[in-house]
Order: C-alpha cells, then sequence, then structure tokens
C-alpha cells in the first residue's frame, strides 16, 4: 500500500507519519511506500520498514499534484491548509491554499483516470459551522461557516461527497475538533490560544488569554486525532452512504473549566503564569464557533476520543510531549 500526505510537515502529518512508521500495516494492507509533501520538505519518521521519499512543493501551482499522483498512491490523506487566523488575514493566500489547492488535487485524482480510485481522507474543520447554532450540534445541522477558512473547508466538503459520488475516488471528511494540546510553537491559527494557554504555563513561560473564560469550545487531542484518521483510511465506506462527511468527536469545555482543570493537574502556580489580554479580533472570530456537538453518527461508526476529561488531555500533553513532567 502506498500512502501520501499532503501536509505532512505539520504536527497532525509528522505525527500520523510517525504513527505508519511503528504500525507498518493499515487495517489489513501492508504499508510498502509512503510519500510526505509539504511546502518545505517533511523529515522523514525513523524506523520505518516501508521506502519513505519526501517532497516539497506548492499544492495550489497546477503541475504539483500530477506529479505527487504519478505513482498512483492508494491512500491519499489530505492535511495541507492555511489555518484560520491567516485564512481570514489574508483572503487570497487562503483560497488559494484551501480551495484552489484542493481543487487541483483532486482534479489531477480524476485526470489519471484507467480505474484509478484511491481512498482520500480530507480533514474538514468545525468552522464550517456558524452561529447561531443550537448548544449541541447534531448530525444534520447546516453549514454556514462566517469566516473565509470555513468557507474554503466546507467547498472542500461538497466537492470530496460529489467526486466520490462520481466514483473519481472513494472519499471521507472528517471535522476536526480544536486539537488540544498543540505541541511546539503558537501558530497563526485563532485558536491557538486553547493551546497556548496549558502547554506554555507547562513549560514555565507566560501565555496571553484574549477571550473571556465563559468562552466554550469543542476539543480533542492530537493522539485523537491521529487515530480518527487512521480509522477513517481503513473502515468500510459503505457504511457512509452518500453522507462522505462527519463531525468528530470530542469534549466541550470552557477556558474557565480549562484553567481549572490545570491546576488540578499542576498546581494553582502554573495557572498564575496566563495573563489575560483581551483581543477583539479573535473575540469576534470565535463568538461565531460551535461549542459542542452530538457527533452520533461518527460514534457509531467507530470513531471515538482517548480522553474522557480536559484533565485527560492535560496529561496526554504531558505524557506524550513533556516526558511525563512540567516546571512547577
Amino acid at each position: 500500500m502506498h500512502v501520501l500526505i499532503v501536509g505532512a510537515a505539520g504536527m497532525i502529518g509528522a505525527k500520523l507519519s510517525a504513527r505508519l512508521a511503528g504500525l507498518g500495516w493499515l487495517g489489513d494492507r501492508e504499508i510498502t511506500q509512503l510519500t510526505l509533501f509539504d511546502v518545505i520538505e517533511p523529515t522523514p519518521p525513523a524506523g520505518a520498514a516501508f521506502r519513505t521519499e519526501t517532497v516539497a512543493g506548492d499544492i495550489s501551482l497546477a503541475d504539483t499534484a500530477p506529479r505527487l499522483l504519478a505513482a498512483r498512491p492508494d491512500l491519499i490523506v489530505h492535511l495541507a491548509a492555511i489555518v484560520s487566523g491567516e485564512a481570514e488575514l489574508d483572503m487570497d493566500k487562503g483560497y488559494r491554499i484551501n480551495l484552489d489547492g484542493t481543487r487541483l488535487l483532486l482534479d489531477a485524482i480524476r485526470a489519471v483516470g484507467e480505474g484509478y480510485c484511491p481512498r482520500v481522507v480530507f480533514t474538514s474543520s468545525i468552522a464550517v459551522f456558524g452561529a447561531p447554532f443550537p448548544e449541541l450540534i447534531g448530525d444534520d445541522y447546516v453549514l454556514t461557516p462566517l469566516t473565509s477558512y470555513g468557507t474554503q473547508k466546507a467547498v472542500g466538503e461538497l466537492l470530496l461527497a460529489d467526486y466520490s459520488r462520481r466514483g473519481i475516488f472513494d472519499g471521507i471528511g472528517i471535522r476536526l475538533p480544536t486539537i488540544c494540546v498543540r505541541p511546539g510553537k503558537p501558530n497563526k491559527a485563532a485558536s491557538g490560544f486553547f493551546s497556548n494557554i496549558i502547554r506554555e504555563p507547562l513549560a514555565g513561560a507566560e501565555a496571553v488569554l484574549p477571550v473571556s473564560e465563559d468562552v466554550r469550545h469543542w476539543h480533542a487531542t492530537p493522539r485523537s486525532a491521529i487515530g480518527f484518521l487512521l480509522h477513517a483510511a481503513s473502515m468500510d465506506t459503505a457504511l457512509l452512504g452518500t453522507r462522505r462527511n462527519l463531525s468528530m468527536p470530542g469534549l466541550s469545555v470552557s477556558v474557565g473549566e480549562q484553567i481549572a482543570a490545570l491546576a488540578r493537574v499542576a498546581g494553582e502556580g502554573v495557572t498564575r503564569r496566563i495573563r489575560r489580554e483581551p483581543d477583539q479580533a479573535i473575540m469576534r472570530i470565535v463568538a461565531g464557533w460551535p461549542r459542542a456537538f452530538e457527533a452520533r453518527r461518527a460514534r457509531e461508526l467507530g470513531f471515538d476520543t482517548e480522553e474522557r476529561s480536559f484533565e485527560d488531555i492535560i496529561r496526554i500533553h504531558i505524557e506524550d510531549e513533556l516526558g511525563g513532567s512540567f516546571i512547577a
């Protein structure tokens, strides 16, 4: 099985590559080749028993996707995207990468023809939903994005469903919750502060909280995100029917509950490293985000999180990224 990861240099891409290297198999199929693509050359995972190829390029250029598909990969995981805050600030860049890049990739699959029908896993976002919405969003709730990023992801979902209907590929779209706690440095995502106020204080640094503590949001760990992707890559997609896009399970917590959980896990001294500094631009974006999902359909199809509380989310971050310890 040949796996192509588009957007492999990011946090999720790197973790997925490492997980595939450790598994060696996906479902009942042995992985024989892994191709990693991003705008910067990705780092190949250690210990892979299969061939790994790394490629750098721009997914929004017309000749990029055809080159990536020349070897006809069996599974394509499409992670590449300009994140929410940056897509809102730079409209042209967001549409060029998130929409044009996706369309070029899907059309390149179509152009291969000759019975080629790979599995395509597309990472969408809960940003496809916009206020006003119910406290608990069901599986049939209408897509009403209120940001350019959410709009770009919603169009990607529609393309995925239509191309799958036509038999061009076997697609599944997974709407990821906000991934928390993200390791590494802060990025330009408007949701970045959800991770920052946990990650930075645990590392002994100050973090800025730009919104009020009553803001509630939908979260899952990087571990769970990788689990979602692996399940989407190997599940029986006939169970999806024509409804190819799913909201993933997660945990609904407020910022205040995040901070309280951090205090219980790491102590009050760690939470004193959080500095309140309201940011009206971020507050406007966050005000249009969903707070909680039913995710019944995804759970019935076998998707689930590893965490059951926000304390679990913090502990998983400490285990996976900090070697089991933190700066008190």
